[in-house]
């Protein structure tokens, strides 16, 4: 079911890596012409145009944007106990991690009357989008939310897309998480119409602007982020969700063969792409996506994600050069099945998050690992870190020097000045240290 490709007898450099593994091509660009008009659009007459946008595109148009509280509170009361449970046993998890994220200011005295303080400030205020689609994500409200919180965020707004069957509302668990977490405002808009708003509000609304978005998304979430990054920040640009397992002959082919199963569950454009250096591990693997798949919920979809140019089956000679590969390739999500799952999982430089032997599975770290599952996609993993208390966080350096300290670095500066031919920079200092200090 899966393809294979076969990079055994071989030493491929870290590009002809990257060429050969397995890889889905996501092109943001051709949605662009679409896309950028209705951002325009939204930026001139606002929640009007959203609204009208979110109805062409979904057929449905809620009430108001933000959603009432009576609404909010009608869906957690509603909420079924089980889920109820979960979410906050999750919630719990998810928050003491991420509080023990927060970092401590510090101060570098670097000479008598000279120090550097560097301390970190929250973004003030941030939209936070939860998408709707194939499925339901109140797992992303978590995972959005309370980085947010921990960080001291002073103000968030929640996205996400109002549903036909709900009212006209977003999916009631949504709204229940939002409210379990103390969110109170939450907008019923979704698409890149969601981001758009996010980022230039509307006054007459009362909808205020966003300095930050952060949140996974389709297509055009990712080309309106594109379009909007510079008047906010953005966490990144999300892709297809991916999944790649290395794995040795020692490991379980049936476990191996539902996480692979269980990302492709997402959408026909996931990725699951296994590492071994067991070609009898790889069938075996093979057989078993073959024949559990079907009886999944969501068969239709699976087969076209697995059966995707994205997904398959990469063969190496060891695992040194699997280890090799997965560093090229910088999943989204890696797992480690191997006899030394934590000591080759600490060999690796690059991925989003890593999930060390049999009873780490990405599922675990999608809902309640604590770890965040907002993570870099499309090989940005070797130089992005994935949604974190630090995203919501600025480091700013704090200069404090006396008068003595300045005129004992002085000829430093003019000098450096004076090199770069800005001499106006080293007059600046002269000004202040024409006195002699005893």
């Amino acid at each position: 079911m899966l393809q294979i490709t076969d990079l055994r007898g071989t030493t491929p450099t870290t590009r002809e890596l990257r060429q050969a593994l397995p890889r889905g091509a996501t092109d943001v660009g051709a949605v662009m012409d679409t896309v950028a008009p209705m951002v325009a659009e939204v930026q001139q007459r606002g929640a009007a145009a959203a609204m009208e946008y979110g109805e062409k595109f979904d057929g449905v148009r809620p009430e108001s944007v933000r959603v009432p509280e009576s609404v909010m509170r009608e869906a957690t009361e509603s909420l079924d106990p089980q889920v109820r449970a979960a979410l906050i046993e999750a919630i719990e998890r998810i928050r003491v991690v991420h509080a023990a994220q927060v970092p401590q200011s510090s101060t570098t005295t670097l000479a008598d009357g000279a120090t550097v303080t560097e301390k970190f400030i929250p973004v003030e205020r941030v939209g936070l989008y939860v998408p709707g689609g194939n499925a339901v994500y109140p797992s992303s409200v978590l995972m959005n939310v309370i980085p947010a919180q921990e960080a001291g965020v002073g103000s968030l707004v929640v996205a996400s897309p109002p549903q036909h069957n709900c009212g006209g509302w977003p999916h009631p668990t949504i709204l229940a998480a939002c409210q379990l977490l103390g969110v109170e405002e939450v907008w019923a808009v979704g698409g890149g119409q969601a981001v758009a708003l996010m980022a230039y509000g509307d006054d007459s609304a009362q909808l205020e602007p966003v300095d930050m978005i952060t949140g996974p998304g389709n297509i055009f979430v990712t080309a309106a982020k594109r379009l909007v990054r510079g008047v906010v920040g953005i966490d990144s640009e999300a892709g297809p969700t991916e999944i790649a397992i290395v794995a040795d002959d020692s490991a379980d082919a049936v476990h191996v063969a539902y996480d692979l199963i269980s990302q492709a569950e997402h959408d026909v454009m996931a990725a699951s792409v296994l590492i071994t250096d067991s070609e009898e591990f790889a069938a075996a693997v093979d057989r078993e996506v073959e024949q559990r798949y079907a009886v999944t919920l969501n068969a239709e979809r699976v087969a076209e994600a697995l059966r995707g140019a994205q997904s398959g089956i990469v063969l190496v000679d060891s695992m040194a050069e699997a280890l090799r590969a997965a560093d090229a390739y910088a999943a989204e999500h890696l797992e480690v099945h191997t006899r030394q799952s934590r000591e080759d999982a600490e060999k690796i430089r690059n991925a989003g998050a890593i999930f060390v032997g049999t009873y780490s599975p990405v599922p675990l770290g999608d809902y309640a690992a604590g770890s965040n599952h907002v993570l870099p996609t499309s090989g940005t993993a070797r130089h992005s870190s994935g949604l974190s208390t630090h995203t919501f966080l600025k480091a700013v350096n704090l200069i404090d020097y006396n008068e003595r300290a300045l005129h004992e670095i002085a000829p430093t500066v003019i000098a450096l000045a004076d090199a770069e031919a800005l001499p106006a920079h080293g007059e600046a200092i002269k000004a202040r240290t024409s006195t002699e200090i005893n």
